[in-house]
């Protein structure tokens, strides 16, 4: 991937103190950010829980009417509020007409996931045709290696990263199965270098290049779900086909974190949920892509009425008309109401651009980033505060917004200190806090505002330890 052209994150903190003449650190520079962000306002678009809502929250500590620093849109994103219009218009419709709303309205019923489809093209880079919005991520990568896995005797193997996140792997071991091979020697994991903690690309295509002519389909994740590595996609799927693999990607940490440009990659599957960065709520409406160089070669293998034809459809003659493509792939009728929260957050992502949003993205992280190395980076010895590290890569082309911090501590009570602070985010094992700045609602001062708690927290958590 090409680096980025614009100025680096650190540069820009540095330049606003130096405007500001101030500490690249002071409240200020945070202030200055938000208040220069052409995006801010897309804020407004959600509903911010408040401290007081949450669960564990200790309101000696904080202002109850506060809005909590919401840093868990990598696993379930705000709720926009249109969302709350679009269900109470369809309820309305179900209501008043009943079965007249499968052909009637913005969203008829029939084809409400097609209605909402265009506004996924910019957000994976691809065109309408190849992408089909369905099921959830899991039953969608089932039916998609179900058409692109087809083992022969010298071409068997999956190859994916390792800690993968758990569904991809039951899946992978469960499709293993289903053809009777042996797992073991099926399943080709790929490690990071011993004491590191991410993948080097050039491990993964030295892998590639070495058993290629065994693997008959590469499934990696677009970003990494526990130390949020953003895997080199063009460089990985270029490698792979030239070697005779399908390649596909579980884009679930991805999609509407960073730029996708799955058609012009010419990645060959991918698959993704909506419920993270792309805000549709709980079990929301997922999606896959199957490249248009595939709509007349690879074809479901689980066929279902709504993968055929709607000009014929509903003949119901019995006499299947696929639809060539991803689109095909349909098995059911969509879920309405999910087409609805869904359809809420893509307007919004529609009207922010991809583009815009990255940028944002890198120098909110970056700042993030900045402010813990500044605060957190030296050995404990030095500072009497303990140590922060950042496993998730430094260079902004490999990574999202999500930074994966450890702790020279003990990272429970660390936790349950941010929680008891409004800071939402989430503890993953082996030992790592995830936070994730997302650039639709997420603002440089609420950065600000965690780096603090999180100090508070860090005390708090050394006092704990400490009286154990």
């Amino acid at each position: 991937m090409e680096p980025l052209p614009f100025e680096m994150p650190v540069d820009t903190v540095q330049r606003v103190a130096s405007e500001l003449r101030c500490h690249p650190t002071d409240e200020r520079v945070a202030l200055h950010l938000d208040e220069k962000d052409k995006l801010r306002h897309f804020r407004e678009y959600f509903c911010i829980p408040k401290m007081q809502d949450l669960p564990p929250i200790d309101l000696s500590l904080v202002g109850k009417d506060e809005n909590a620093i919401y840093f868990l849109g990598n696993s379930l994103g705000l709720q926009p509020k249109m969302v709350k219009t679009y269900l109470e218009e369809e309820l309305h419709k179900w209501a008043k007409m009943g079965s007249y709303g499968h052909e009637t309205g913005k969203r008829s019923w029939i084809t409400g996931d097609e209605t909402i489809v265009s506004l996924m093209t910019d957000i994976v880079g691809a065109n309408e045709k190849e992408i089909v919005l369905m099921n959830g991520l899991t039953v969608n990568l089932h039916l998609l290696l179900l058409s692109f896995f087809k083992p022969t005797p010298k071409r068997y193997k999956i190859l994916l990263e390792a800690k993968a996140f758990p569904s991809d792997h039951y899946a992978v071991e469960s499709q293993l199965q289903l053809h009777r091979l042996n797992v073991e020697e099926s399943m080709r994991i790929i490690k990071p270098r011993e004491g590191e903690e991410t993948l080097r690309t050039e491990d993964i295509l030295e892998v590639i290049e070495k058993e290629g002519d065994s693997i008959a389909v590469i499934l990696f994740s677009g970003i990494h779900f526990y130390t949020g590595q953003f895997f080199n996609i063009p460089a990985i799927t270029k490698a792979g086909q030239a070697k005779g693999c399908f390649v596909g990607f579980d884009l679930a940490h991805a999609v509407g974190n960073v730029e996708l440009h799955l058609h012009d990659w010419g990645v060959d599957f991918a698959c993704w949920c909506s419920y993270k960065y792309l805000n549709s709520g709980a079990g929301g409406l997922a999606g896959a892509f199957v490249h248009e160089k595939h709509a007349h070669t690879i074809k479901p293998a689980l066929v279902g009425w709504f993968g055929h034809e709607l000009s014929t459809r509903f003949k119901m003659d019995n006499k299947l008309q696929l639809i060539p493509g991803a689109r095909g792939f349909r098995i059911s009728n969509p879920p309405m109401l999910l087409v609805c929260s869904l359809h809420a957050s893509l307007e919004i992502f529609n009207k922010a651009t991809m583009k815009a949003l990255r940028r944002k993205s890198i120098l909110l992280t970056g700042y993030l980033e900045y402010m813990i190395k500044h605060y957190y980076g030296k050995d404990k010895s030095e500072t009497k505060k303990p140590v922060v590290k950042i496993i998730t890569p430094s260079k902004i082309e490999d990574r999202g917004c999500q930074l994966t911090l450890t702790f020279s501590v003990p990272v429970k009570h660390i936790f349950q200190e941010l929680e008891k602070r409004g800071i939402v985010c989430d503890k993953r094992e082996p030992n790592g806090i995830r936070v994730a700045p997302v650039p639709l609602y997420n603002s440089f001062h609420d950065v600000y505002k965690f780096i603090h708690l999180l100090n508070d927290a860090l005390d708090a958590a050394e006092e704990r330890n400490s009286s154990v």
